[in-house]
């Protein structure tokens, strides 16, 4: 299972009752962070979930609503204790960004490793405890959307494991360890296990138009948190010129791709109240929520039949 939090609903500036737009995730004891602005560390500590296990920063794009808050959080997260080396992904240009803001922070007790999207980088990227998926979004400057993916290895199938004529007792050793050495032979929990079962994906995507390619990026997610800039219909002209969508497309978007739930965020500073416009994206897909500062939510493994 994986705890997903979503930090702050606010697009552009922050404001009294609204963070800006931030994702947390937590499995196993170990966090992901999607995006980074003006104010992320304080509704971290409000949240109450740590600073020193966030292994992962990844950042859509470098408009300074989703990363100017980095220097105060990297300085946070040495003062908890971190040593150990902390991975951030992003468009090209991550490096040159993160080493200017953190002139105000030189002296961190942890390397960054830095992982930039293009052509050459693996899909998906192997960080820590995450398996994270990108996807290029469509806005004024480059940005990505992302997918957490937990894969979910088949059952033990005892047929294969007689055939294999292992002995009982390294049964157990072998799904747990996923290789015993037998007899000068080597055996592999793959040759032992049936089908891999149905995992848990999170998408979230902010900062975009609904292009097709995010319809196939986001399929089958359990949770897609999207951008909702605009709930008005009217906004549909300064939602293209501006590449965000309203309500309505996002819950298009989600109704596509086949989602299980759609949380709206990323509202628009003259967005005083987003409720008056969750019935545009109800209509489309009843499973729409809007998001909330520190929302959070335990996905599980779906039950099997």
């Amino acid at each position: 299972m994986i705890d997903i939090c979503l930090l702050g609903t606010g697009g552009m500036m922050p404001m009294p009752s609204r963070f800006l737009t931030a994702m947390l995730a937590r499995l196993n004891g170990r966090m992901l962070l999607v995006d980074c602005g003006e104010g992320t560390q304080v509704t971290m500590k409000m949240l109450g979930w740590g600073f020193k296990a966030i292994d992962v920063i990844c950042i859509t794009h470098f408009h300074a609503d989703h990363i100017s808050g980095l220097p105060g959080l990297l300085l946070t997260i040495g003062n908890a204790g971190r040593e150990e080396p902390l991975t951030m992904i992003g468009p090209v240009g991550l490096r040159h960004i993160v080493e200017g803001l953190t002139r105000i922070a030189p002296e961190l007790p942890f390397p960054i490793e830095f992982i930039e999207l293009d052509k050459e980088t693996p899909n998906p990227v192997q960080a820590g405890e995450f398996s994270i998926a990108y996807c290029p979004a469509d806005h004024m400057v480059k940005c990505y959307a992302y997918r957490l993916d937990l894969r979910r290895r088949g059952r033990f199938d005892v047929k294969k494991a007689e055939k294999l004529n292992l002995p009982r007792p390294l049964w157990g050793k072998l799904q747990k360890e996923g290789r015993v050495e037998h007899e000068g032979q080597t055996y592999t929990a793959e040759q032992v296990l049936g089908d891999e079962r149905k995992g848990i994906s999170v998408a979230y995507c902010t900062d975009s138009r609904p292009v097709g390619r995010l319809k196939g990026f986001v399929e089958g997610a359990q949770l897609f948190i999207c951008e909702g800039m605009y709930g008005e219909e009217e906004k549909k002209v300064k939602a293209r010129e501006n590449k965000h969508m309203l309500f309505s497309e996002a819950a298009s978007l989600a109704l596509e791709a086949g989602v299980q739930r759609l949380w709206l965020t990323h509202f628009s500073p003259s967005l005083n109240n987003p409720e008056d416009y969750l019935e545009n994206a109800r209509v489309i897909f009843p499973q729409t929520e809007l998001g909330e500062e520190r929302k959070w939510i335990t996905i599980e493994f779906p039950k099997e039949e």
